[in-house]
């Protein structure tokens, strides 16, 4: 899923960015009200988050833009919190209105409803998407991953850190990070956990395990897809 934030505070854009992004999605920032209307219309993006106070173009006039072309998941975020201004943004169109400051949890949780909510409207599927990289396929609608042309079985939680670091390329995540997207916070386990995980992932698909061509580690950081 991809997603389009449209936000003139660089440092608030990008804790949304980082967040959105550790959760799987793909994020583009603009901070411009003309430039980001423009980047919205090209009908590239699965959801648009969209500040009211912009240079440009204001944030209503891009929701009522966005509006008249797609039907695509808009939500507002904004320091202005009067009841006035949620009527009027929800009234142009906006499926969603959050008041600033707001948890980056709760907004990628609304972000993950409203996609839902838009497919079984849409009824929209999930896209066959295939990863591919030197000889390495991943389909993700049937979960098969291949090796130069030969199925690899992986345990569920194998195929999900490999499709995660897969997705990710060249992101380095560290054990703790991967341990709470994958296993949770809460989860019953510890940090050797990911490592035992790596090994495993990398005895089915790498032609030398101790020389990894995929996944590798960067002693000290963590790991990462090559």
């Amino acid at each position: 899923m991809h997603i389009l934030i449209i936000e003139d505070d660089l440092h608030i854009a990008k804790l949304e960015k980082d967040y959105l992004q550790f959760n799987g999605y793909r994020v583009d920032i603009s901070q411009d009200g003309e430039q980001g209307l423009k980047q919205a219309l090209t009908g590239i993006y699965d959801v648009i988050i969209v500040d009211l106070m912009l240079p440009g173009k204001e944030g209503y006039e891009i929701v009522k833009e966005i509006r008249k072309n797609f039907e695509v998941p808009v939500l507002i975020v904004s320091a202005r919190g009067e009841d006035i201004d949620k009527i009027r943004g929800l009234g142009f169109g906006a499926d969603d209105y959050l008041t600033k400051p707001f948890s980056l949890a709760e907004l990628v949780a609304r972000v993950k409803s409203h996609i839902q909510r838009y497919e079984r409207l849409m009824g929209k599927k999930a896209a066959v998407e295939i990863i591919s990289h030197q000889g390495l396929e991943i389909n993700t609608a049937s979960h098969k991953v291949l090796v130069n042309g030969r199925e690899i079985t992986l345990t569920t939680k194998e195929y999900e850190l490999l499709l995660f670091l897969a997705s990710h390329r060249n992101m380095v995540f560290s054990k703790e990070q991967l341990f709470d997207r994958l296993w949770g916070e809460d989860s019953i386990g510890d940090l050797a956990t990911v490592a035992v995980h790596i090994q495993k992932i990398r005895k089915k698909i790498e032609k030398d395990p101790a020389n990894p061509q995929y996944i590798e580690t960067l002693w000290g950081t963590g790991y990462r897809f090559k």
